[in-house]
C-alpha cells in the first residue's frame, strides 16, 4: 500500500481545517501558508472534497472553507477515498489478475492487508486527531511561526 502525496496532503489540509474551525471559513491560502502545500494543489484537492460533501465553501470577502459536518463525523478513510486515493496493497489494484490474469500466490494476503488498513483509517476521525497532544503541539508551533512579526528563530529556540 502506498499512500500518495495527494492523500497525505488532503488529510493534512482537512486536519488544518478542523483545528482552525473556530476562526470561521478558512482560505486555502491560509492552509497553504501553514502547511507548505501549494495553493494550486489545494484547489484541486478541495474541488474533490467539496464534490464529496466533506467541505462547504463560502465565496467573497471573509469566505473560505469549513467542514461540512462535525470533525468527529469525518474519517481519514473518507478523505482518502474522496480524492480518489486507493488503499490497496495488491499489485493488481484488487482485480485479482496479478499473474497471467489470475490471482498470484500472495494476493489474498495483500488484499487482507488492504482491508485492515482501510478499517484502521475508517476508525480514525478528524476529531480524534485534533485531540492528540502531538497534533496540538505541532499546530501551536505552526501558528506561532506563521504570525507576522514573530521571529521564527526565537520561537524555535524557546
Amino acid at each position: 500500500m502506498r499512500l500518495t502525496t495527494k492523500g497525505r496532503y488532503a488529510v493534512t489540509a482537512m486536519l488544518d481545517l478542523s483545528i482552525h474551525y473556530k476562526d470561521g471559513p478558512i482560505t486555502l491560502s491560509e492552509i497553504s501558508h501553514r502547511q507548505g502545500i501549494s495553493l494550486s494543489y489545494l484547489e484541486q484537492l478541495f474541488s474533490r472534497l467539496r464534490k464529496k460533501n466533506l467541505v462547504d465553501s463560502t465565496r467573497g470577502p471573509g469566505g473560505g472553507y469549513r467542514l461540512s459536518r462535525e470533525a468527529d463525523q469525518i474519517t481519514v478513510a473518507e478523505i482518502i477515498t474522496a480524492i480518489d486515493e486507493n488503499v490497496d496493497a495488491t499489485r493488481c489494484g484488487g482485480l485479482a489478475n496479478c499473474q497471467d490474469d489470475e490471482p498470484c500466490l500472495t494476493h489474498e494476503l495483500w488484499a487482507d492487508l488492504s482491508e485492515q488498513i482501510y478499517t484502521f483509517l475508517s476508525g480514525i476521525s478528524l476529531g480524534q486527531l485534533v485531540k492528540r497532544q502531538g497534533v496540538q503541539e505541532v499546530s501551536l508551533r505552526q501558528d506561532q511561526l506563521r504570525q507576522p512579526g514573530i521571529n521564527q528563530r526565537s520561537v524555535v529556540n524557546s
